[in-house]
């Protein structure tokens, strides 16, 4: 269970069924193993020999207390931070006792000294690894991420109000209904955009907030928007963070149609392949215009998000083809409950 604190900031335990959290992990716990190693002999030789008979010893309840924290890294999420981190740090010292205790009773390993010294190196490593990913998520904070993504909003937001007025404008005599449900969806889009968006969302939500903004931005454009949306392979359940798509297309409107005269094409591609999740978007491009500059800032905000919920298995990608301008989302398909 996340704790928030006064800064917005929601505290919570890594996800260990992370590829990511897991390989940092791997990495820190080594790098300690290895430092431990020199310090305690005089030269390189035998800083090799004592790594061995070390890691003889660390690897294995490395590997176990991974695999015992993945397996409960639901149920240790759902505990308030601070019961949370102990449990952890418990887990990891309980399973140095018991493996501590096995290997001495069967003399499998022999001068290894005693316990005290493995526990208070597991409850250290502990300590550094929770502050670790403390501070990480702090760094990445949605509190963070959400007040860079509004800087970037608050300089679009204004244009495409008052487009999007002028358009509902011209529609109440001719098409009294289209107008009210563009003020509907407009009142939706804008009740997103100044919600609390720290928690993943279903996916299938943040294409219905998409279809809401293009439906604004095809009052204005008209015919020369079209969108096609291949959607029929996307599990509706799949989690995103919210507004992550909704600015990417914001960004393919604004840098791939408005500059053109002729029509143009946005496509939307959302699927599943080997449990995770794919969002493709492509969209018109012009080499020699100049209506690209500030596509930047949303990619490196949508990165930041994307990285703080899934770390190294979410990605996005973007490709410039010869006419076309692509993104490209995976994340992990974590499903809601």
């Amino acid at each position: 269970m996340p704790s928030i604190n006064q800064n917005g900031y929601a505290r919570a335990l890594p996800d260990f069924r992370n590829l990511g959290i897991l390989l940092r992990i791997l990495v820190v716990v080594n790098v300690l193993a290895i430092a431990a190693a020199i310090a305690r002999t005089p030269d390189l030789a035998s800083a090799a020999t004592e790594l061995l008979t070390l890691s003889a010893i660390v690897q294995p309840i490395l590997i176990v207390t991974l695999l015992a924290l993945v397996a409960l890294s639901t149920f240790l999420r759902r505990l308030p931070y601070g019961l949370g981190s102990a449990a952890v740090i418990a887990i990891s010292i309980g399973i140095t006792f018991a493996f501590f205790v096995a290997l001495q009773r069967y003399a499998l390993v022999e001068d290894m000294g005693g316990p005290a010294r493995y526990v208070l190196l597991v409850l250290l490593t502990c300590t550094l690894l929770l502050a670790y990913f403390d501070l990480r998520g702090r760094a990445l904070s949605p509190a963070i991420a959400e007040a860079r993504l509004q800087a970037l909003q608050a300089r679009i937001r204004p244009h495409f109000l008052y487009n999007s007025i002028n358009a509902v404008l011209s529609l109440i005599r001719q098409d009294p209904r289209r107008a009210e449900t563009a003020l509907e969806d407009l009142a939706d889009l804008f009740r997103v955009v100044m919600g609390d968006n720290r928690e993943l969302s279903p996916i299938a939500r943040e294409v219905e907030l998409c279809r809401q903004y293009l439906n604004l931005e095809q009052l204005r454009l008209g015919d020369r928007l079209k969108v096609t949306w291949r959607i029929d392979k996307m599990p509706p359940d799949a989690l995103i963070p919210p507004l992550v798509l909704q600015p990417l297309l914001e960004n393919a409107v604004y840098h791939g149609i408005e500059p053109r005269v002729d029509p143009g094409e946005i496509s939307i591609d959302i699927y599943t392949l080997r449990n995770q999740l794919h969002a493709v978007l492509r969209n018109p491009y012009a080499h020699e215009g100049t209506h690209h500059a500030g596509n930047k800032m949303a990619l490196a905000n949508i990165r930041e998000r994307l990285q703080l919920h899934f770390d190294a298995e979410g990605t996005l990608e973007t490709r410039v083809g010869e006419d076309t301008y692509q993104v490209h989302i995976k994340i992990p398909y974590v499903k809601s409950k």
